[in-house]
Parts: structure tokens; sequence; C-alpha cells
């Protein structure tokens, strides 16, 4: 059993970053796919970005892209997501989650955090 605890939320004005961090523990983090999510009260949950399991790989959500960077640490277990240029509609709690690369696009994932609050003033 995966658990993933996220951290680094907070409140930023527009323009701001943030960078969010996911620490695993209890299997082996250097196995799966990594993806982060976000969801608001008015959304369903979205994908946002992902990394392959040796981190050689990445891909964005179309509106973060060129703003946020995902990045993990095998050796550390943690997974980060740089976030840039912030924007008000960025505001969402989210979310790392572990899995199949395959399905990281499609939010099917076998674990996941708790979550963590990112706020973005105007």
């Amino acid at each position: 059993q995966v658990q993933l605890v996220e951290s680094g939320g907070g409140l930023v004005q527009a323009g701001g970053s943030l960078r969010l961090s996911c620490a695993t523990s209890g299997g082996t983090f250097s196995s799966y796919a990594m993806g982060w999510y976000r969801q608001t009260p008015a959304k369903a949950r979205e994908f946002v970005a992902s990394i392959n399991a040796s981190g050689g790989s990445t891909f964005y959500a179309e509106s973060v892209k060129g703003r946020f960077t995902i990045s993990r640490d095998n050796a550390k277990n943690t997974l980060d997501l740089q976030m840039n240029s912030l924007k008000p509609e960025d505001t969402a709690v989210y979310y790392c989650a572990a899995g199949n690369y395959r399905l990281v696009t499609t939010g099917h994932m076998d674990y996941w955090g708790k979550g963590t609050l990112v706020t973005v003033s105007s």
C-alpha cells in the first residue's frame, strides 16, 4: 500500500509561484508513474501533469503548459510540481497520485493523496 502526502499549498497572488511536494511511502516509488490533478467544488477533477516512472517523460494539460513543471526524485521518493505565473483559475485542491502511465491522463490511478489547497488571489 502506497501512502501519498501533499504539501506546499497556500495563498498566493496572481503571477506568483508555489511549489507543491508529494511525499510517498509504503511502496516502490520508482515503479509508478505519477500525476498531479486538481479539483474545485464547481468542476470535476482534472488532470494537470504527469511523469513516468524514470522521470524521463512528462506531459501537461494545455492550461498549465509552460507555467508548471513536474519532477520527481526517485532516491527521495518525492514528487514536485513547480507552479509559476499562477492565475486565479488555478485555485483548486491539488492531488498527487501513483499508478500506470498509460492511465495517468484519465485519472484512473491506484493511489491518491488527500490533497493540498492552492488559492490564487487576483
